[in-house]
């Protein structure tokens, strides 16, 4: 790997309302592109809209869906990337050419080239399926990227395997905090009310996306990902109103010491930018513990506990 110049964004995406939300994309490229970046990230499922999903019938987003590459969406990501020498990573629902709706995230490179992730853990709905397969794509930016989705990432055994493939950087892409959890120690519902009233008392607003239900919740694991496994990691987020539920932002990137770099504590759409230095990689605390692996007493990582449960199931468990 070679330095390079990242950026990641978060936004607060208009449902069902592509062109909105690609004008939004084509913004923060021109304004990374006066900044000299490469390679800019943004929120999962941001073109389409996210939660509002979970209302929807199996029609209804199928009318939202796209191919990947063919549809108009990554054919618009690829013209922005060509004409900004610049890879863009978004997300949206794709239509498979198995006929299966995905939650799919798009990286467009300025070669021409595509690579796509579908989520490995899909819960937003039951007419959606999950992914089967890692991503890590070489760019043309001298460095290997991986991608894993939102919850992808809560799992330890998906990062870890993409830093087994390779990958220099993560890309992670989220619709996050702010959410309903069956745990009493994550995350939790913020009154909509802050949000909407977010011009004459910000700090209000704030101060409940830094707090556990945003960026605290996010800091009990968010840096060991990066950390444990050796890798530099772009988060994306969604910012405010999403349906029923606020996302709390946070748009960050950390080096492969889990140590923020750059960070927003923006409560409003937001770009952060930062340089990865290639030469931090090299004997990193993640990288030396992967060298000093075991495989050998690793084989009940692969056998099923015979109580697991789909994605859905999951996610919105009482147990």
């Amino acid at each position: 790997m070679r330095d390079i110049r990242v950026a990641s964004v978060q936004f607060n995406h208009h449902a069902n309302n592509k062109e909105y939300n690609l004008s939004v994309i084509e913004h923060y490229v021109a304004q990374a592109r006066s900044e000299l970046v490469e390679l800019i990230v943004f929120p999962e499922m941001c073109i389409t809209g996210y939660w509002h999903v979970s209302k929807l019938s199996q029609q209804e987003i199928e009318i939202l869906a796209e191919p990947v590459p063919e549809g108009p969406s990554t054919q618009s990501l690829l013209a922005l990337s060509k004409a900004n020498n610049m890879s863009i990573g978004a997300g949206l629902i794709e239509l498979g050419d198995d006929g299966k709706l995905y939650n799919t995230f798009v990286l467009a490179m300025p070669d021409g080239k595509t690579a796509k992730h579908r989520k490995l853990h899909t819960f937003v709905s039951p007419h959606m399926s999950s992914g089967s397969e890692y991503t890590v794509v070489d760019t043309p930016h001298g460095c290997k990227v991986g991608i894993l989705i939102c919850w992808d990432n809560n799992l330890v055994e998906n990062v870890r395997i993409t830093a087994l493939k390779g990958a220099d950087i993560l890309i992670a892409p989220h619709q996050t905090g702010g959410c309903h959890s069956r745990s009493p120690n994550a995350m939790g519902l913020i009154d909509l009310d802050l949000w909407h009233n977010r011009g004459s008392n910000p700090e209000a607003i704030r101060a409940e996306m830094q707090g556990r239900k945003g960026r605290e919740w996010l800091m009990r694991w968010l840096p060991a990902r990066a950390h444990d496994n050796g890798l530099f990691l772009i988060f994306s987020n969604g910012v405010g109103v999403d349906m029923d539920e606020v996302r709390t932002g946070n748009a960050m990137i950390l080096n492969p010491y889990g140590e923020i770099i750059t960070e927003t504590d923006s409560v409003d759409n937001d770009m952060v930018v930062a340089t990865l230095q290639a030469k931090e990689l090299d004997m990193c605390t993640g990288k030396r513990w992967i060298r000093g692996r075991r495989p050998d007493l690793y084989h009940p990582l692969t056998e099923a506990l015979g109580h697991e449960l789909d994605p859905h199931q999951a996610r919105f468990s009482e147990k």
